[in-house]
Parts: C-alpha cells; structure tokens; sequence
C-alpha cells in the first residue's frame, strides 16, 4: 500500500551539497524509469509532499537479520521538521548512518539517544556544510574518523566513519562532490586515491561493509540522461566511476587467485535489480521528482565474500518529503 501523503506547502528550498549533480542541460524531458517493485511508486505518480506522513509501515524484517539504513538527510535540523523521526521510527535499524547532517555540534536529540546507545559524528571545520553520522544499537571495538595517508585532514573531517565490530568493518562515507564545473574534481580523485588504498588494506584484516553517499553514478542505468551528462557533471565521469570500478575489481592482474577474488566487492543494489533504473537522489530544482530526473548515489556496497548474508536491499522510494535523497535499506543475516 502506498504511504499517505502529507499536505504540501510552500517553503524555502534548502541548498544540498549535491546540486552540482544535475545540470540544467538534464531537464528536458527525460525518459521515464522502469521501477519493477510493488513497493515503488510510478514515474508520473511520483509523491509531492513536502513532510514525512505520521503514519509510516515497511515490511517485517526477515528473522535473524541485521538491518542497516542510510540516509542523506540534506541537514538533519530540516530534516527533523519534516518527519525525520518517523521514518526512524518505522525503520528501526541496527545502524543508521546519515550523510550531510549539516551539524555545527553533536545534536541532543532523545528520540535517537533512547534509540541508539552508541553514536558518533564526524563534523566540518565548515560551518553548515557535510556531516557525517553512525548511529548504532552495538558497541563497536574501535572509532576512526579518518583516512590514513590523506594529506588534507580537512578534507577527510565530516566525510568518514569507520567501526570495528568483531567480524566486520562497517565503513559510512559521505564523498566529496566534484563540484560544479568539475572544479573539485582534483580533491574528489585525491580522495578516491586514498579510500582506495583504506579500503583494501582493511578488507585484508575483516570483510568490509561500505554504506553511504558515494557521489558516484556508477552506470548510465544510475542516472537520468547519461549520455548529456557524461564528462560534465560531477558523478558521471570517466575519473569517478573509473576509480568506483577499480574498488569493485581491483586492476591488478598479477594478483593470484585467492587476493584477488578477497579484494573484490559488491554493490548490493545493483547485484540485486541488474537492469533496474531506480534513484536515490532528486534535486529539489526544476521539478526533478515529479519528472523522475534522479540519480543512484546512495548504495551499500560489500566485501565478495560477504554478500550471500544480503537477505535484502530496497531503495525506500516512498521516504520523500524530509530530505532531497531517499533512504536506502539493508537487511544482513549474521552478526556483526
């Protein structure tokens, strides 16, 4: 059953850090998705509400799961005004990261303390700007909230969050944007150079568990008018989903067998619905969610190894109103 809709009224339109994503060549009139799920809302039924509806259900969670959420929330201040908790509050998720939190300070928020015991938060020198959140019901052994080797920690502050769990790194990231005009396309590669490196070297001790805004749309199936966007607009070129390809398969042919198969991984969604185009992210200009102009930015993405404990992973498309991006979900059978 689709969700109930909340009036609409007018408002002052927040600015995200991803609206360098989507340039105004990209809005003419687009080809209309093929989003195959009971659950999803069609193209031209796409909801207009500018709140959360109080009343939010999802499906049961499959028995034994862990269930992982994430969440571009485009300011939580703003966000907590419309409907923030609610969605909370029908997910219910071992783990929530949520991504440009835009917090100066550590929110005092009951509603999430009460919920998750552990916390923790990773804020930009720049006032308003980024932010990163790991909130979970499990302790972890360690926090880092770096990238070792990165040679700008301002960069790196407000973008990453690493916990160590027994079995498992859980990774949340909120990626640099490569700007409009690609004019931070530098720093986004200088990131990618050293996440990589990050990322590899961890999977080597655990298998890893990768959540986030990724900034990258890793295919022309993950994003409205690939082809006007190619090389142009930050998210869609040849440098970002090279070096997205490159976390996924290693280049490297000289590796034997079992390293190379170890270093590999998954992104989850695009695993499970391989023809399917399905967004996460709509800008809030030009009417880009009733036109179905979106993006998939937003993924978990997991060590080889690990992915036949996937049970489950949707995109939650009816989760519109709160923030410019939708949640996404997965369910994990086995503990962290």
């Amino acid at each position: 059953m689709p969700l109930k809709r909340a009036s609409s009224s007018k408002r002052k339109i927040p600015v995200s850090d991803d609206e360098g994503s989507i340039p105004p060549e990209s809005m003419k009139t687009a080809k209309k998705a093929k989003l195959a799920q009971s659950s999803v809302l069609e193209p031209d039924a796409q909801p207009t509400n500018t709140v959360l509806p109080v009343n939010i259900s999802f499906p049961l969670r499959i028995p034994n799961t862990l269930r992982f959420s994430s969440w571009n929330v485009c300011g939580l201040a703003t966000s907590q005004k419309k409907g923030f908790k609610f969605y909370v509050e029908a997910e219910d998720p071992d783990i929530l990261v949520l991504t440009e939190t835009k917090v100066n300070n550590e929110p005092v928020d009951p509603s999430l303390s009460n919920r998750f015991p552990h916390r923790f938060w990773s804020i930009s020198e720049k006032k308003g700007y980024s932010g990163i959140a790991v909130l979970s019901k499990q302790k972890p052994l360690s926090v880092d909230k770096t990238i070792p080797g990165h040679p700008n920690p301002s960069v790196v502050k407000g973008r990453i969050i690493t916990l160590e769990f027994e079995n498992h790194f859980f990774i949340a990231t909120y990626v640099p944007n490569a700007g409009a005009n690609l004019k931070t396309l530098d720093v986004k590669n200088e990131w990618n150079k050293h996440f990589t490196t990050y990322i590899r070297d961890l999977d080597k001790r655990k298998p890893i568990i990768w959540a986030g805004d990724l900034n990258v749309a890793p295919t022309e199936l993950d994003l409205t008018n690939a082809r006007r966007n190619w090389n142009k607009t930050p998210g869609y070129t040849e440098a970002e989903t090279t070096a997205f390809k490159n976390i996924l398969q290693p280049r490297d042919e000289t590796a034997d067998e079992s390293s190379s198969k170890s270093e590999q991984f998954i992104d989850v969604w695009r695993r499970l619905h391989p023809s399917l185009q399905h967004y996460t992210y709509f800008s809030y200009r030009f009417n880009c969610r009733m036109k179905n102009l979106g993006w998939r930015l937003d993924m978990f993405v997991l060590s080889q190894r690990i992915t036949d404990k996937v049970k489950m992973c949707e995109i939650r498309s009816d989760i519109y109103g709160a923030s410019d991006h939708c949640p996404i979900t997965m369910e994990y059978d086995g503990p962290l």
